[in-house]
Protein backbone atom coordinates (compact mmCIF):
# COMPACT_ATOMS: atom_id res chain seq x y z
CA UNK A 1 0.00 0.00 0.00
CA UNK A 2 1.65 3.39 -1.03
CA UNK A 3 2.37 5.99 1.52
CA UNK A 4 -0.36 8.58 2.26
CA UNK A 5 0.50 12.46 0.48
CA UNK A 6 1.49 14.59 3.45
CA UNK A 7 1.45 18.14 3.39
CA UNK A 8 3.08 21.25 5.09
CA UNK A 9 1.56 24.20 6.33
CA UNK A 10 1.45 27.63 8.15
CA UNK A 11 -0.85 29.13 10.71
CA UNK A 12 -0.39 32.44 11.13
CA UNK A 13 -2.05 33.74 14.96
CA UNK A 14 -3.18 37.35 15.92
CA UNK A 15 -0.38 37.97 17.17
CA UNK A 16 1.46 37.51 13.76
CA UNK A 17 3.10 34.68 14.81
CA UNK A 18 3.47 31.75 12.51
CA UNK A 19 3.07 28.05 12.99
CA UNK A 20 4.48 25.30 10.76
CA UNK A 21 2.78 21.58 10.38
CA UNK A 22 2.40 18.38 8.61
CA UNK A 23 -0.73 16.51 7.82
CA UNK A 24 -2.33 14.35 5.37
CA UNK A 25 -5.46 16.17 6.09
CA UNK A 26 -5.29 19.76 5.87
CA UNK A 27 -8.54 20.72 6.19
CA UNK A 28 -8.85 18.42 8.89
CA UNK A 29 -6.12 19.75 10.69
CA UNK A 30 -7.03 23.38 10.47
CA UNK A 31 -9.96 22.75 12.09
CA UNK A 32 -8.73 21.14 14.85
CA UNK A 33 -6.24 24.13 15.64
CA UNK A 34 -9.52 26.27 15.55
CA UNK A 35 -11.28 24.31 17.32
CA UNK A 36 -8.73 23.94 20.41
CA UNK A 37 -7.73 20.52 19.77
CA UNK A 38 -4.27 21.20 18.15
CA UNK A 39 -0.89 22.26 18.97
CA UNK A 40 -0.81 24.00 22.32
CA UNK A 41 0.75 26.36 20.95
CA UNK A 42 -2.22 27.57 18.66
CA UNK A 43 -4.17 27.79 21.73
CA UNK A 44 -6.28 31.16 22.77
CA UNK A 45 -3.88 32.61 19.75
CA UNK A 46 -7.24 33.37 17.22
CA UNK A 47 -8.50 33.95 15.00
CA UNK A 48 -6.48 31.71 12.67
CA UNK A 49 -5.55 32.04 9.38
CA UNK A 50 -4.36 29.03 7.15
CA UNK A 51 -1.58 31.02 4.74
CA UNK A 52 0.34 28.12 2.89
CA UNK A 53 0.40 24.82 2.11
CA UNK A 54 1.78 22.35 -0.43
CA UNK A 55 1.99 18.69 -0.89
CA UNK A 56 5.16 17.57 0.92
CA UNK A 57 6.02 13.81 -0.18
CA UNK A 58 5.49 10.93 2.37
CA UNK A 59 6.01 11.66 5.54
CA UNK A 60 9.55 11.03 5.87
CA UNK A 61 10.03 13.99 3.27
CA UNK A 62 7.17 16.16 4.95
CA UNK A 63 8.93 15.91 8.74
CA UNK A 64 12.55 17.05 6.92
CA UNK A 65 10.19 19.86 5.08
CA UNK A 66 8.97 20.43 8.62
CA UNK A 67 12.39 20.76 9.91
CA UNK A 68 13.93 22.63 7.41
CA UNK A 69 11.16 25.62 7.39
CA UNK A 70 11.16 25.94 11.29
CA UNK A 71 14.32 26.82 11.36
CA UNK A 72 13.95 29.49 8.88
CA UNK A 73 13.46 33.16 10.01
CA UNK A 74 10.12 34.98 10.14
CA UNK A 75 11.01 36.78 6.91
CA UNK A 76 12.26 33.41 5.06
CA UNK A 77 8.76 32.24 5.77
CA UNK A 78 7.06 35.19 4.68
CA UNK A 79 8.59 34.93 1.53
CA UNK A 80 7.81 31.51 1.17
CA UNK A 81 4.26 32.58 2.04
CA UNK A 82 4.39 35.47 -1.04
CA UNK A 83 5.57 32.64 -3.33
CA UNK A 84 2.98 30.09 -3.10
CA UNK A 85 0.28 31.61 -1.07
CA UNK A 86 -2.35 28.15 -0.59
Amino acid sequence: MPDKHWFLYLVRCNNGHLYTGITTDVERRFSEHCSGKGAKFLRGKGPLQLVFQQQAGDQSEALKTEARIKKMSKAGKEALIKSGAS
